[in-house]
């Protein structure tokens, strides 16, 4: 038989398709049919959790496969190594159709149970053609073969790049002859390795998609907090996934807490503890850290207005007082240092420190008191070592252990808005928590400490700025005082009361930093004395998004043409691999090259937690 062009094609692109585990595979395609006609025909087929998951045995998830673009409102056949679904479950689906030619199978609140290998096969019929999609999944155990860790640390530097730990080791501890003088505390760690940080819709991750890994152990989506997407408009509706708050509750009875510089409802702390499939439902959140399935037991940070109605301040739309509700379920409620240095550590613990985002270590504490026009009211706000400390302190009253998520996340939101001053003394607030953390597993040595990022910045280290021949000069002039190799002197600042911070901003040589990705902007190489935003839109544009340089940052600065959409306002963050460091039982576990997800592995396999047989006495 002559074979024509379009049926060799139709069969390599059947080869490939079968090669690379592609939805559609064609069992009908006739000789002569378009191949087109047969590729608009198929479905599309969505298995959830996604290809190539690595499943903690008894974690508990909802299971979901989608098939849209269908003819009709076809059935789909899904089986799990060979068996039935509903069999293998023992749980019958749900079956909706939330267009006329989409078809969906649900089957919620279940777990794999043992360690293996798992295939899941799904077909479905559409124009009389079968079409078939198969993902695989490795369901593991989380045995350790060392000391079994009881508590366990994670500290988060938002954003936190390693770029932007060498900012901060050479602003803290300085650099002479080319030897620093000491190392951050992050990096005098027991183990250190790097970690990916995408996920699974795009390579430039979010804080809520990278946080969920490191929570659930699964990749999730750009704004998904602990769900995988699904094709539903409802953010609350998405296939949950058992975060790590949930799992320790459910299995050991440990206590957990949540700190945070951020809103305490903003996307790492809410991954840790809640399920949306868009970290922007502040009002949901605040209000699901209530549920006894996931309720951490100190909640320390900004964002007050999430719990209260616009009658008393907030912005609550369903005018509830959460912080009552929180008071009625047994916790001490504090709004600053003062209350919260005073707060027993026999309660569980509820501190709002600001509305918002609480204010930045340069502006809450450096340049106090002449700032009360940036802090306003709120210049008792405490620092991350004292929410960190106390947090230690009521968390350490449960003999089952606990675990602490510990996020310093105006790093990320500093450097959006490429404030080198503000993105570094955060980082270095962030550093000296560490250290008192660091302590406290001395003192109690069946203690996890990690420390990583959840993704990075763009943030690069030049060279060095001379400040001393930058006055009266402007524009290009100030191009010209950055120095480069032999001309980059080391930076001279001072730190003359020892406290980890120099005693001035702009030392006579300062770090020279530039941005890999950036909008117009324009930049002086000198502290911006306020926060400030380096763009504005564009007046004479209205009908969409266009960003040009801020004129009233920076007027007499270099002017930057920038290398992104004209739709950005800030600089964005990269896709670099970021530093992870640890201490303690498994820290051994982070060393080398590891997927995002495999830090919540690692996690479990430092506490050697077994879902499927432990529970937690109540």
């Amino acid at each position: 038989m002559k074979i024509n062009r379009t049926t060799r094609m139709t069969a390599i692109l059947l080869t490939l398709a079968v090669a690379f585990g592609e939805a559609a595979s064609y069992t009908a395609a006739a000789e002569g049919t378009s191949v087109n006609q047969q590729a608009s025909a198929a479905p599309v087929i969505t298995i959830l959790p996604i290809d190539r998951a690595a499943i903690l045995a008894g974690q508990k998830l909802d299971f979901r496969v989608e098939a849209t673009g269908l003819e009709g409102q076809e059935q789909l056949q899904v089986r799990i190594n060979g068996k039935d679904a509903a069999q293998y479950f023992g749980k019958k689906p749900v079956i909706t159709h939330t267009t006329p030619t989409s078809t969906e199978y649900t089957i919620r609140d279940v777990s794999f149970n043992k360690p293996e290998h798992i295939s899941i096969h799904v077909s479905v019929n559409n124009k009389k053609e079968t079409f078939t999609k198969t993902v695989n999944y490795e369901v593991y155990q989380a045995i350790g073969n060392g000391k079994k860790a009881k508590n366990v640390v994670l500290m988060i530097g938002d954003g936190m790049s390693s770029n932007i730990r060498t900012a901060a080791r050479v602003v803290s501890k300085g650099i002479d002859e080319g030897k620093y003088k000491g190392w951050l505390e992050m990096e005098d760690m027991e183990s250190m390795g790097m970690v990916t940080t995408s996920g699974m819709d795009s390579i430039v991750t979010d804080s809520a998609n990278s946080a969920s890994a490191y929570a659930t152990g699964h990749k999730t989506a750009v704004n998904a907090e602990g769900v995988y997407p699904d094709n539903t408009d409802d953010p609350l509706d998405d296939p949950k996934v058992e975060n790590i708050i949930e799992l320790l509750k459910r299995t050991r009875g440990m206590s957990t807490g949540l700190v945070t510089t951020a809103d305490i409802t903003d996307a790492t702390p809410a991954a840790m503890a809640v399920h949306t499939r868009s970290r922007y439902e502040s009002e949901f959140i605040a209000k699901s850290y209530l549920d006894p399935l996931h309720r951490p037991d100190v909640l320390l940070g900004g964002g007050r207005e999430w719990f209260l109605p616009a009658s008393e301040g907030g912005k609550r739309k369903d005018q509830a007082n959460l912080i009552d509700a929180y008071k009625k379920e047994g916790y001490s409620y504090v709004t600053n240092a003062k209350e919260l240095t005073q707060a027993s550590a026999d309660e569980k613990l509820l501190g709002l420190f600001r509305p918002g985002n609480m204010n930045v270590y340069f502006d809450r504490e450096y340049t106090q008191p002449n700032n009360s026009d940036i802090v306003g009211a709120y210049t008792d706000q405490p620092t991350l070592m004292e929410m960190t400390a106390k947090a230690l302190d009521v968390l350490d009253q449960n003999k089952n252990g606990f675990f602490l998520m510990v996020e310093s996340a105006s790093i990320d939101k500093q450097a959006h808005t490429m404030d080198m001053e503000r993105v570094i003394w955060d980082t270095i607030e962030f550093d000296q928590t560490v250290g008192l953390v660091k302590e406290y597993a001395e003192k109690h040595p069946d203690t996890l400490v990690i420390v990583t990022a959840d993704h990075g910045h763009s943030m690069t280290l030049n060279g060095t700025f001379s400040v001393k021949d930058a006055e009266g000069k402007k524009g290009d002039e100030l191009r010209e005082l950055v120095g480069t190799y032999s001309d980059s002197k080391f930076p001279t600042y001072q730190d003359a009361d020892g406290d980890g911070f120099p005693d001035h901003p702009d030392s006579d040589w300062k770090l020279a930093i530039g941005w890999g990705n950036h909008p117009d902007h324009n930049e002086d190489y000198m502290a911006n004395p306020k926060p400030i935003s380096p763009t504005i839109q564009d007046p004479s544009v209205t009908d969409k998004s266009w960003y040009i340089a801020n004129p009233d940052k920076d007027p007499n600065g270099v002017h930057y043409k920038g290398n992104l959409p004209h739709h950005e306002a800030q600089e964005v963050h990269t896709f670099d691999d970021v530093p992870i460091n640890a201490s303690g039982p498994g820290a051994s576990l982070f060393n080398g090259y590891m997927d995002n997800t495999e830090v919540f592995r690692n996690i479990m396999t430092a506490l050697q937690l077994n879902p499927v047989k432990e529970k937690a006495k109540k």
